[in-house]
């Protein structure tokens, strides 16, 4: 039963996959049309965006997690969380709250006009392909950050002062001795902002990017091809393959280097204190990424809700927007249920004697959470129109395009791999003899679930409810294609007033989202703090 769930769940990426067995003529008509005029251009400025996030978020989150790590200076505890704050900020939130600052007749702009006597635009549009790498950047390098820091933390302090008994000056123990150390933990972050990159639709599509993302929601919903589609998801599933392969590598070799590590606490060897120049630095570069990715652009949220609020043309909805947060809360809460059930029967399944299908089974369900939105509704319309046009009395398309299946579904197959990483971390930590033991006593094994395992995973199950809950609030590109009309959610309605201009009316349910997220991080906080 659990093979084929899981196998269902898989259902949309073969469905992107098996569009290619279908081509015919038209078919390859299309893809040389594509090829002619709109897939290098979005393969150029994907290709450009994603090697500007990669080598900012590689840089940033590297050094944040080096400085915080290897030295000591002011406000060093403090930053050690809050430098994971940017995390509860979508990207699409961030750019929301940056064009309505920096934009020509935004009133930062008009201020310095009218004060300094200037005209013109005073910098570049952020709405632009260079803004756009900037606000991932602010957005995705905790990525890098937390996995630098959690594979520095291990050994690097006491190599570093090895390696200064031995002579060597604070820049080389730094780039020679600590850096290297943390390769495999950089490559895996880089990675996963990278995926985070390429799958998301917000910031392309609001900026006016042509990227691979907005051109398959082009594609499928403006010039209503779906062959066109179903090649741009599968170009773009492919690279997502490759970055997954890529992360996966550096996984492996990060716990093999960690698994050799010593522990940092009990130790003699302590981080390096900095003074003067060096501590103040140290210092802003930690603030500087922490107010332009959270603090700042909360608080021009907040300002341009006030301002809406108390002005005389007050227009906001607040009874649409109960029914939009309740709909977000009903369809994140159904799924992060369904999600940690399912995790839940799995990693009791795979911990026992599994059927030899059901693993690479759990396998294939886990590339869900690297397959972007955009890519997962085609691979579930694909299908879905197929079926309709072969049975077109069982109202299939009704069913998944009419109601909130489709949607949870969709979530399903998005986010069941994150919880089925947390709940398999709390298995780990569940030794198999206590399974033993119970067998050996009579007990059986839903009686072993219910009565020994749930309760020891309590805080698993909850953790990955709590990361299923947030990532489907945050969820844009495929709630805005499988939704059934007139049911919006808070991202979408975010999105929809960000794109008729009225970034005003946009602040309350983006600061609803920001809220939402900070959960997870102030767990993710406590359990650094917890652990160092």
């Amino acid at each position: 039963m659990l093979t084929l769930l899981c196998l269902f769940l898989a259902l949309p990426v073969l469905g992107v996959l098996g569009a290619w067995l279908a081509m015919d003529e038209a078919a390859w008509a299309v893809l040389q049309h594509q090829w002619a005029t709109v897939l290098p251009e979005y393969a150029w400025q994907s290709l450009l965006l994603a090697a500007g996030v990669g080598l900012g978020v590689l840089v940033l989150g590297s050094a944040l997690a080096a400085a915080v790590t290897l030295f000591d200076f002011p406000g060093r505890r403090v930053f050690e969380w809050a430098l994971l704050l940017p995390l509860a900020m979508p990207a699409y939130v961030l750019a929301y709250a940056w064009t309505d600052a920096l934009q020509f007749s935004g009133p930062l702009q008009t201020s310095l006009r009218a004060t300094f006597g200037w005209s013109g635009a005073l910098w570049p549009d952020v709405r632009s392909a260079w803004g756009a790498v900037v606000l991932f950047v602010l957005c995705l390098y905790p990525y890098v950050y937390l996995l630098v820091r959690t594979a520095l933390a291990e050994r690097a302090v006491q190599m570093m002062e090895a390696a200064r008994l031995l002579g060597a000056p604070l820049r080389r123990r730094v780039l020679a001795v600590a850096l290297p150390m943390a390769r495999p933990a950089i490559a895996a972050g880089t990675a996963l902002a990278l995926m985070e990159t390429l799958a998301d639709y917000g910031v392309g599509a609001y900026f006016g990017l042509a990227t691979f993302s907005t051109g398959i929601y082009k594609a499928w919903l403006v010039m209503d091809d779906r062959i066109a589609a179903a090649q741009l998801a599968s170009m773009l599933l492919l690279v997502v393959a490759m970055l997954l392969a890529a992360e996966r590598a550096a996984q492996r070799k990060l716990r093999f280097a960690s698994s050799r590590g010593g522990n940092r606490q009990g130790s003699e060897a302590q981080p390096a204190v900095l003074h003067g120049r060096a501590a103040w630095l140290a210092a802003g570069l930690c603030t500087l990424p922490v107010l332009l990715g959270f603090v700042l652009p909360v608080l021009w949220l907040a300002r341009m809700l006030w301002q809406e609020a108390t002005g005389s043309d007050f227009g906001l909805p607040l009874g649409r927007f109960l029914e939009w947060g309740w709909a977000s809360l009903r369809l994140a809460g159904i799924a992060a249920l369904a999600a940690t059930a399912l995790a839940l029967a799995l990693g009791f399944a795979l911990r026992g004697r599994a059927s030899p299908v059901l693993q690479p089974a759990a396998r294939v369900l886990s590339l869900g959470y690297a397959v972007p939105g955009a890519v997962i509704a085609i691979g579930i319309l694909l299908p879905v129109g197929w079926l309709q046009a072969q049975f077109p009395q069982a109202g299939v398309a009704a069913l998944v395009t009419g109601t909130a299946f489709g949607l949870v579904y969709a979530y399903m197959v998005r986010f069941s791999a994150v919880a089925l990483q947390s709940v398999e971390a709390g298995y780990a930590r569940v030794p198999v003899s206590i399974d033993e033991t119970a067998r050996m006593l009579g007990s059986r094994p839903p009686r072993v679930f219910f009565s020994l395992h749930l309760p020891l995973l309590q805080r698993s199950a909850l953790a990955a409810a709590l990361l299923v809950f947030v990532d489907v609030m945050k969820e844009l590109p495929a709630t805005l294609v499988l939704r059934p009309f007139g049911s919006d959610t808070l991202a979408v309605v975010a999105y929809n007033f960000a794109r008729d201009e009225r970034l005003a009316e946009a602040a309350l349910p983006s600061l609803a989202i920001v809220a939402v997220g900070l959960i997870p991080v102030v767990m993710l906080s406590r359990a650094m703090r917890a652990s160092s």
